[in-house]
């Protein structure tokens, strides 16, 4: 079968996204979720187990509470409120917690631990998906079934202010809603003065039922200025005030109505040591969780300390004291402490009603859900709940009864964490055969693809794949007669769903077809491969090409980092790969330019300057115009090569020291930030120049980098551009001393001057100035082709406005790594790339190598890494590089790139 070569591309991509996504369908556990429609929203309760006797409570149990309030503040850890700056801070939280009418608990929240999975997890008591870390940035409704629309449904009115991603989820919920936006991270006191200023109004109305609260400015420190910012202690004395307010108001209240409220105050997710969050680390998992009612009274020595539970406990614990049904997905359990206190028959139904919603769950996810430890609890439990039902019918107050009734309850407990455990475990299991036959599907195209890479750049460009050749034609009924065998056996012998399992039969044999028939353009490939190399072997063809050491270490270290990601230790710990290429360059290059400078290499001409030609290499531009920025010559064509030791004088002893010189550099930023898993929690440098005491230093080292920044940029600006990038640097210093990080000189406190919002559009102005001259002058060339200066310092302003917007992002402690990454740059470039003659593709490897090691050097306490292990989930890593930390090198290792365009 012949194909062009544009066809044959053509299907290798589709065939290629195909098995990759055959391999995330597998690889990412799809969460669990209840396949009931719609029409099971009104679906009665189960009724009340009994053994012989007819029970009269087959309706739900009605609300334990008259009226709820939700206050969610966001990132609040759990030694927020239950440590030392809880009871330095919250006074009044921290009274209701020792000696009030409260429960405490320490909720973990499953990874990702961002935003609006947890506020799904909170709701719906469901267990978040990967997919939801994308819709986390602009979420969409919400189709599950949560403890709001149930709520909506039974006719509860519910009011909302704060973060809008609430109202993204439940549109049409909410009787009255007030969303704030939380992308301004600076903004950490109108986003929740905006929340506050409708309390006085709302607490004093009667036409509502829930009440949710979702502050905001907490986590905004926390990724501003990190958990030991004395910002922390002012907003938690702020939310202690506004939790007593609404306690206070609720207290008050009660004395008309029959039930108690409710007061809730949680936490979505916690906050790393380096103010951010979306890792499974203890301090992003762990979150408060007070439930604060006067039905909760305490007896004179009751101490009740924290508990630990999970996060979706509480979407069944609101649902149960709102007297609704729990949603149908929620794997989570009751909140058993919020109903101790209530008789032993109602205790024994809420337990019920929430074992037999998993236990329904359990059935439709799980296939041998009879096997499941926690289904045979249940049935046992219900038995046992029956006879307990007909004892008490009989009116038989007797001990036995009591005794029966704490086993029941004993029962039902262990059920329900055996329940909740085995649906957790089944969200977070491997779908290994789609992920085999994914992997199988990408590996058959890379190999075809690989062997055919030949005839596909040959003039014809056409590509002789024998498919329907006999021995092509057995070959493949064999294997598809293999693979329908094997999907049998699978099919029928996996006690868990497989996504391939249910397809239907002609799309798993359409999947079992491609894969016979690319194993087959495999192996005619190969067979090819191996003729044509017999013929070769005979009359081989001179070659002259030869690889040099530099050019196997790239090409090792680039494989190797890629082999390495298949482990999850290694992409946990990737920094350290890459600090280990960097350095292993650096070497490299430092006995590549010893062996030139005193040996010679005669056996690698191109990789030598010509002899009376200027060191820098800059290629001879247009009379009368000036050249490009930092272009040189890669010509590997010279005919008088001369090597490096007729260099003399200052520039032979920079040419010398520069590997030094980078590779000190190097160690230097890497004692600015820890990251990974391992080591995060370590003290560095980071941590000492943030911490309120060094204000000073850091304020002397931001000024110091901001300086070599424009001095290293805007060497090749215009003038206009020139006066955009000092005004626009000096914008990034004040919008950093307006939000507290820095301080002027004549700045004797830490009292903040503003909010940065002023400063920080200020800059964004001459960012997008530079932009657009920038811009403006690339386009002007391509009209006058032969304007080169005009393209030159067109690419240049763009790169030096792309420069000033990585300023303005990275935190102030980390633009000593923007300024040291644009050093060595130029190193790189005058003392490296240019005496040693390096083509482009070694130049773009390395600009690669040392942009990732830079990222790390940045990356301040792996605060971005959604480092989801599966010991958690079983997920791997997977890394969201939050907005405020952008990888520098990004950035600035686009001058490769506009080098060579200029060329």
């Amino acid at each position: 079968m012949r194909l062009g070569s544009g066809t044959f591309a053509a299907c290798c991509v589709v065939i290629e996204v195909l098995g990759v996504a055959l391999f995330l369908r597998g690889f990412f556990p799809v969460p669990v979720c209840s396949f009931s429609g719609t029409e099971h929203q009104t679906e009665s309760p189960a009724p009340e187990p009994s053994a012989g006797a007819i029970s009269n409570w087959t309706k739900l149990p009605p609300p334990l509470f008259s009226k709820v309030v939700i206050m969610l503040i966001d990132a609040l850890r759990d030694d927020f409120v239950f440590g030392s700056k809880g009871v330095k801070f919250m006074p009044y939280t921290t009274y209701l917690v020792e000696k009030g009418s409260s429960h405490s608990f320490v909720a973990e929240a499953k990874p990702p631990t961002v935003t609006m999975p947890r506020i799904k997890a909170l709701m719906t008591g469901s267990l978040p998906g990967f997919i939801d870390v994308v819709r986390n940035l602009n979420s969409p409704a919400l189709l599950e079934d949560s403890v709001v629309t149930r709520a909506k449904a039974a006719g509860k009115r519910i009011i909302f202010y704060g973060d809008e991603t609430w109202v993204k989820l439940f549109p049409k919920h909410f009787l009255e809603y007030d969303g704030t936006t939380s992308f301004f991270v600076s903004d950490y006191t109108e986003v929740d003065d905006n929340v506050t200023r409708h309390l006085d109004k709302v607490l004093k109305r009667r036409d509502w039922d829930v009440l949710i609260l979702h502050y905001l400015g907490l986590d905004h420190i926390g990724h501003v200025s990190g958990p030991s910012s004395p910002l922390i202690g002012r907003k938690l004395s702020e939310m202690d005030s506004v939790l007593m307010k609404i306690h206070a108001s609720l207290l008050s209240e009660e004395r008309e109505t029959l039930l108690p409220n409710l007061l809730v105050l949680c936490g979505d997710h916690g906050m790393s040591e380096a103010g951010g969050h979306g890792a499974s680390s203890v301090e992003e998992v762990n979150t408060a969780l007070i439930l604060i009612s006067s039905a909760f009274e305490r007896k004179p020595g009751d101490v009740r300390h924290p508990k630990y539970i999970q996060q979706t406990d509480l979407a069944a614990t609101l649902s149960i004291g709102l007297g609704l049904p729990i949603p149908r997905g929620s794997v989570g359990s009751l909140i058993f402490p919020v109903v101790e206190g209530k008789p032993m028959r109602e205790q024994l139904r809420f337990l019920h009603l929430n074992t037999v919603q998993l236990s329904k769950l359990l059935q439709e996810n799980v296939p041998s859900y009879r096997k499941e430890p926690g289904f045979e609890q249940f049935k046992v439990s219900e038995r046992l709940h029956g006879n307990w039902i007909r004892l008490y019918l009989e009116e038989n107050n007797s001990e036995v009864l009591f005794n029966l009734g704490s086993k029941v309850r004993r029962q039902y407990l262990d059920a329900l964490r055996t329940l909740s455990l085995s649906l957790s475990r089944q969200a977070a299991q491997y779908d290994v055969y789609s992920m085999a036959a994914g992997t199988v599907l990408v590996l058959e195209v890379v190999a075809l693809l690989l062997l055919c890479v030949p005839q596909a750049l040959s003039g014809k460009a056409e590509l002789d794949i024998p498919l329907l050749s006999p021995v092509s034609s057995l070959l493949f009924y064999l294997l598809l007669l293999a693979l329908a065998a094997l999907h049998v056996v699978m099919c029928t012998s996996s006690d868990s769903s497989c996504y391939l399992c249910s397809l239907p039969w002609l799309a798993a044999g359409g999947v079992m077809v491609l894969i016979s028939t690319l194993l087959c353009a495999v192996v005619s490939a190969l067979t090819g491969m191996f003729a044509a190399g017999r013929r070769l072997s005979k009359n081989p063809p001179p070659s002259n090409s030869r690889w040099s050491e530099l050019d196997l270490l790239i090409l090792s270290g680039t494989v190797g980092h890629v082999l390495s990601l298949g482990a999850s230790s290694f992409i946990e710990e990737e920094h350290q790969t890459w600090y280990f290429l960097v350095n292993t360059l650096c070497l490299a290059l430092c006995h590549e330019i010893y062996r030139n400078c005193f040996v010679g290499d005669d056996c690698a001409p191109q990789r030598c300057p010509h002899a009376g030609e200027e060191f820098d290499g800059v290629a001879a531009a247009p009379q009368g115009k000036s050249t490009g920025p930092d272009v040189w010559e890669l010509d590997r064509a010279s005919k008088h090569p001369s090597p490096l030791e007729a260099l003399r004088g200052p520039e032979r002893w920079m040419v010398l020291v520069s590997p030094w010189v980078i590779l000190s550099c190097c160690r230097l930023l890497r004692s600015l930030n820890q990251t990974g898993v391992q080591w995060a929690h370590r003290p560095d440098l980071g941590h000492w120049l943030t911490s309120s005491d060094h204000k000073a230093e850091l304020s002397v080292l931001a000024t110091v980098s901001l300086i070599m920044i424009f001095v290293l940029v805007q060497k090749r600006c215009s003038l206009a551009s020139k006066v955009a990038m000092a005004f626009g640097l000096l914008g990034i210093y004040c919008y950093r001393v307006a939000v507290g990080n820095l301080l002027f000189p004549w700045q004797q406190n830490n009292k903040d001057i503003s909010k940065g919002i002023t400063e920080a559009r200020f800059v964004y102005v001459f960012v997008l100035g530079i932009l657009f001259t920038g811009t403006k002058d690339l386009l002007r060339s391509q009209i006058t082709a032969d304007d080169f200066t005009v393209k030159t310092v067109g690419l240049w302003e763009i790169y030096s406005g792309l420069v000033l917007l990585a300023a303005l992002l990275l935190r102030p402690h980390n633009l000593p790594v923007l300024a040291l990454s644009l050093i060595i740059q130029t190193i790189m470039t005058h003392f490296v790339w240019r005496p040693l003659r390096h083509d482009a593709a070694e130049v773009t490897v390395m600009h690669y190598w040392f942009g990732q090691a830079f990222f790390y050097f940045q990356w301040f306490g792996a605060e971005s890494c959604l480092l989801l292990l599966r010991a958690d989930l079983f997920y791997s890593s997977f890394c969201v590089y939050r907005f405020g930390d952008i990888p520098a090198l990004s950035f600035i290792y686009m001058e490769c790139v506009f080098s060579k365009t200029s060329l």
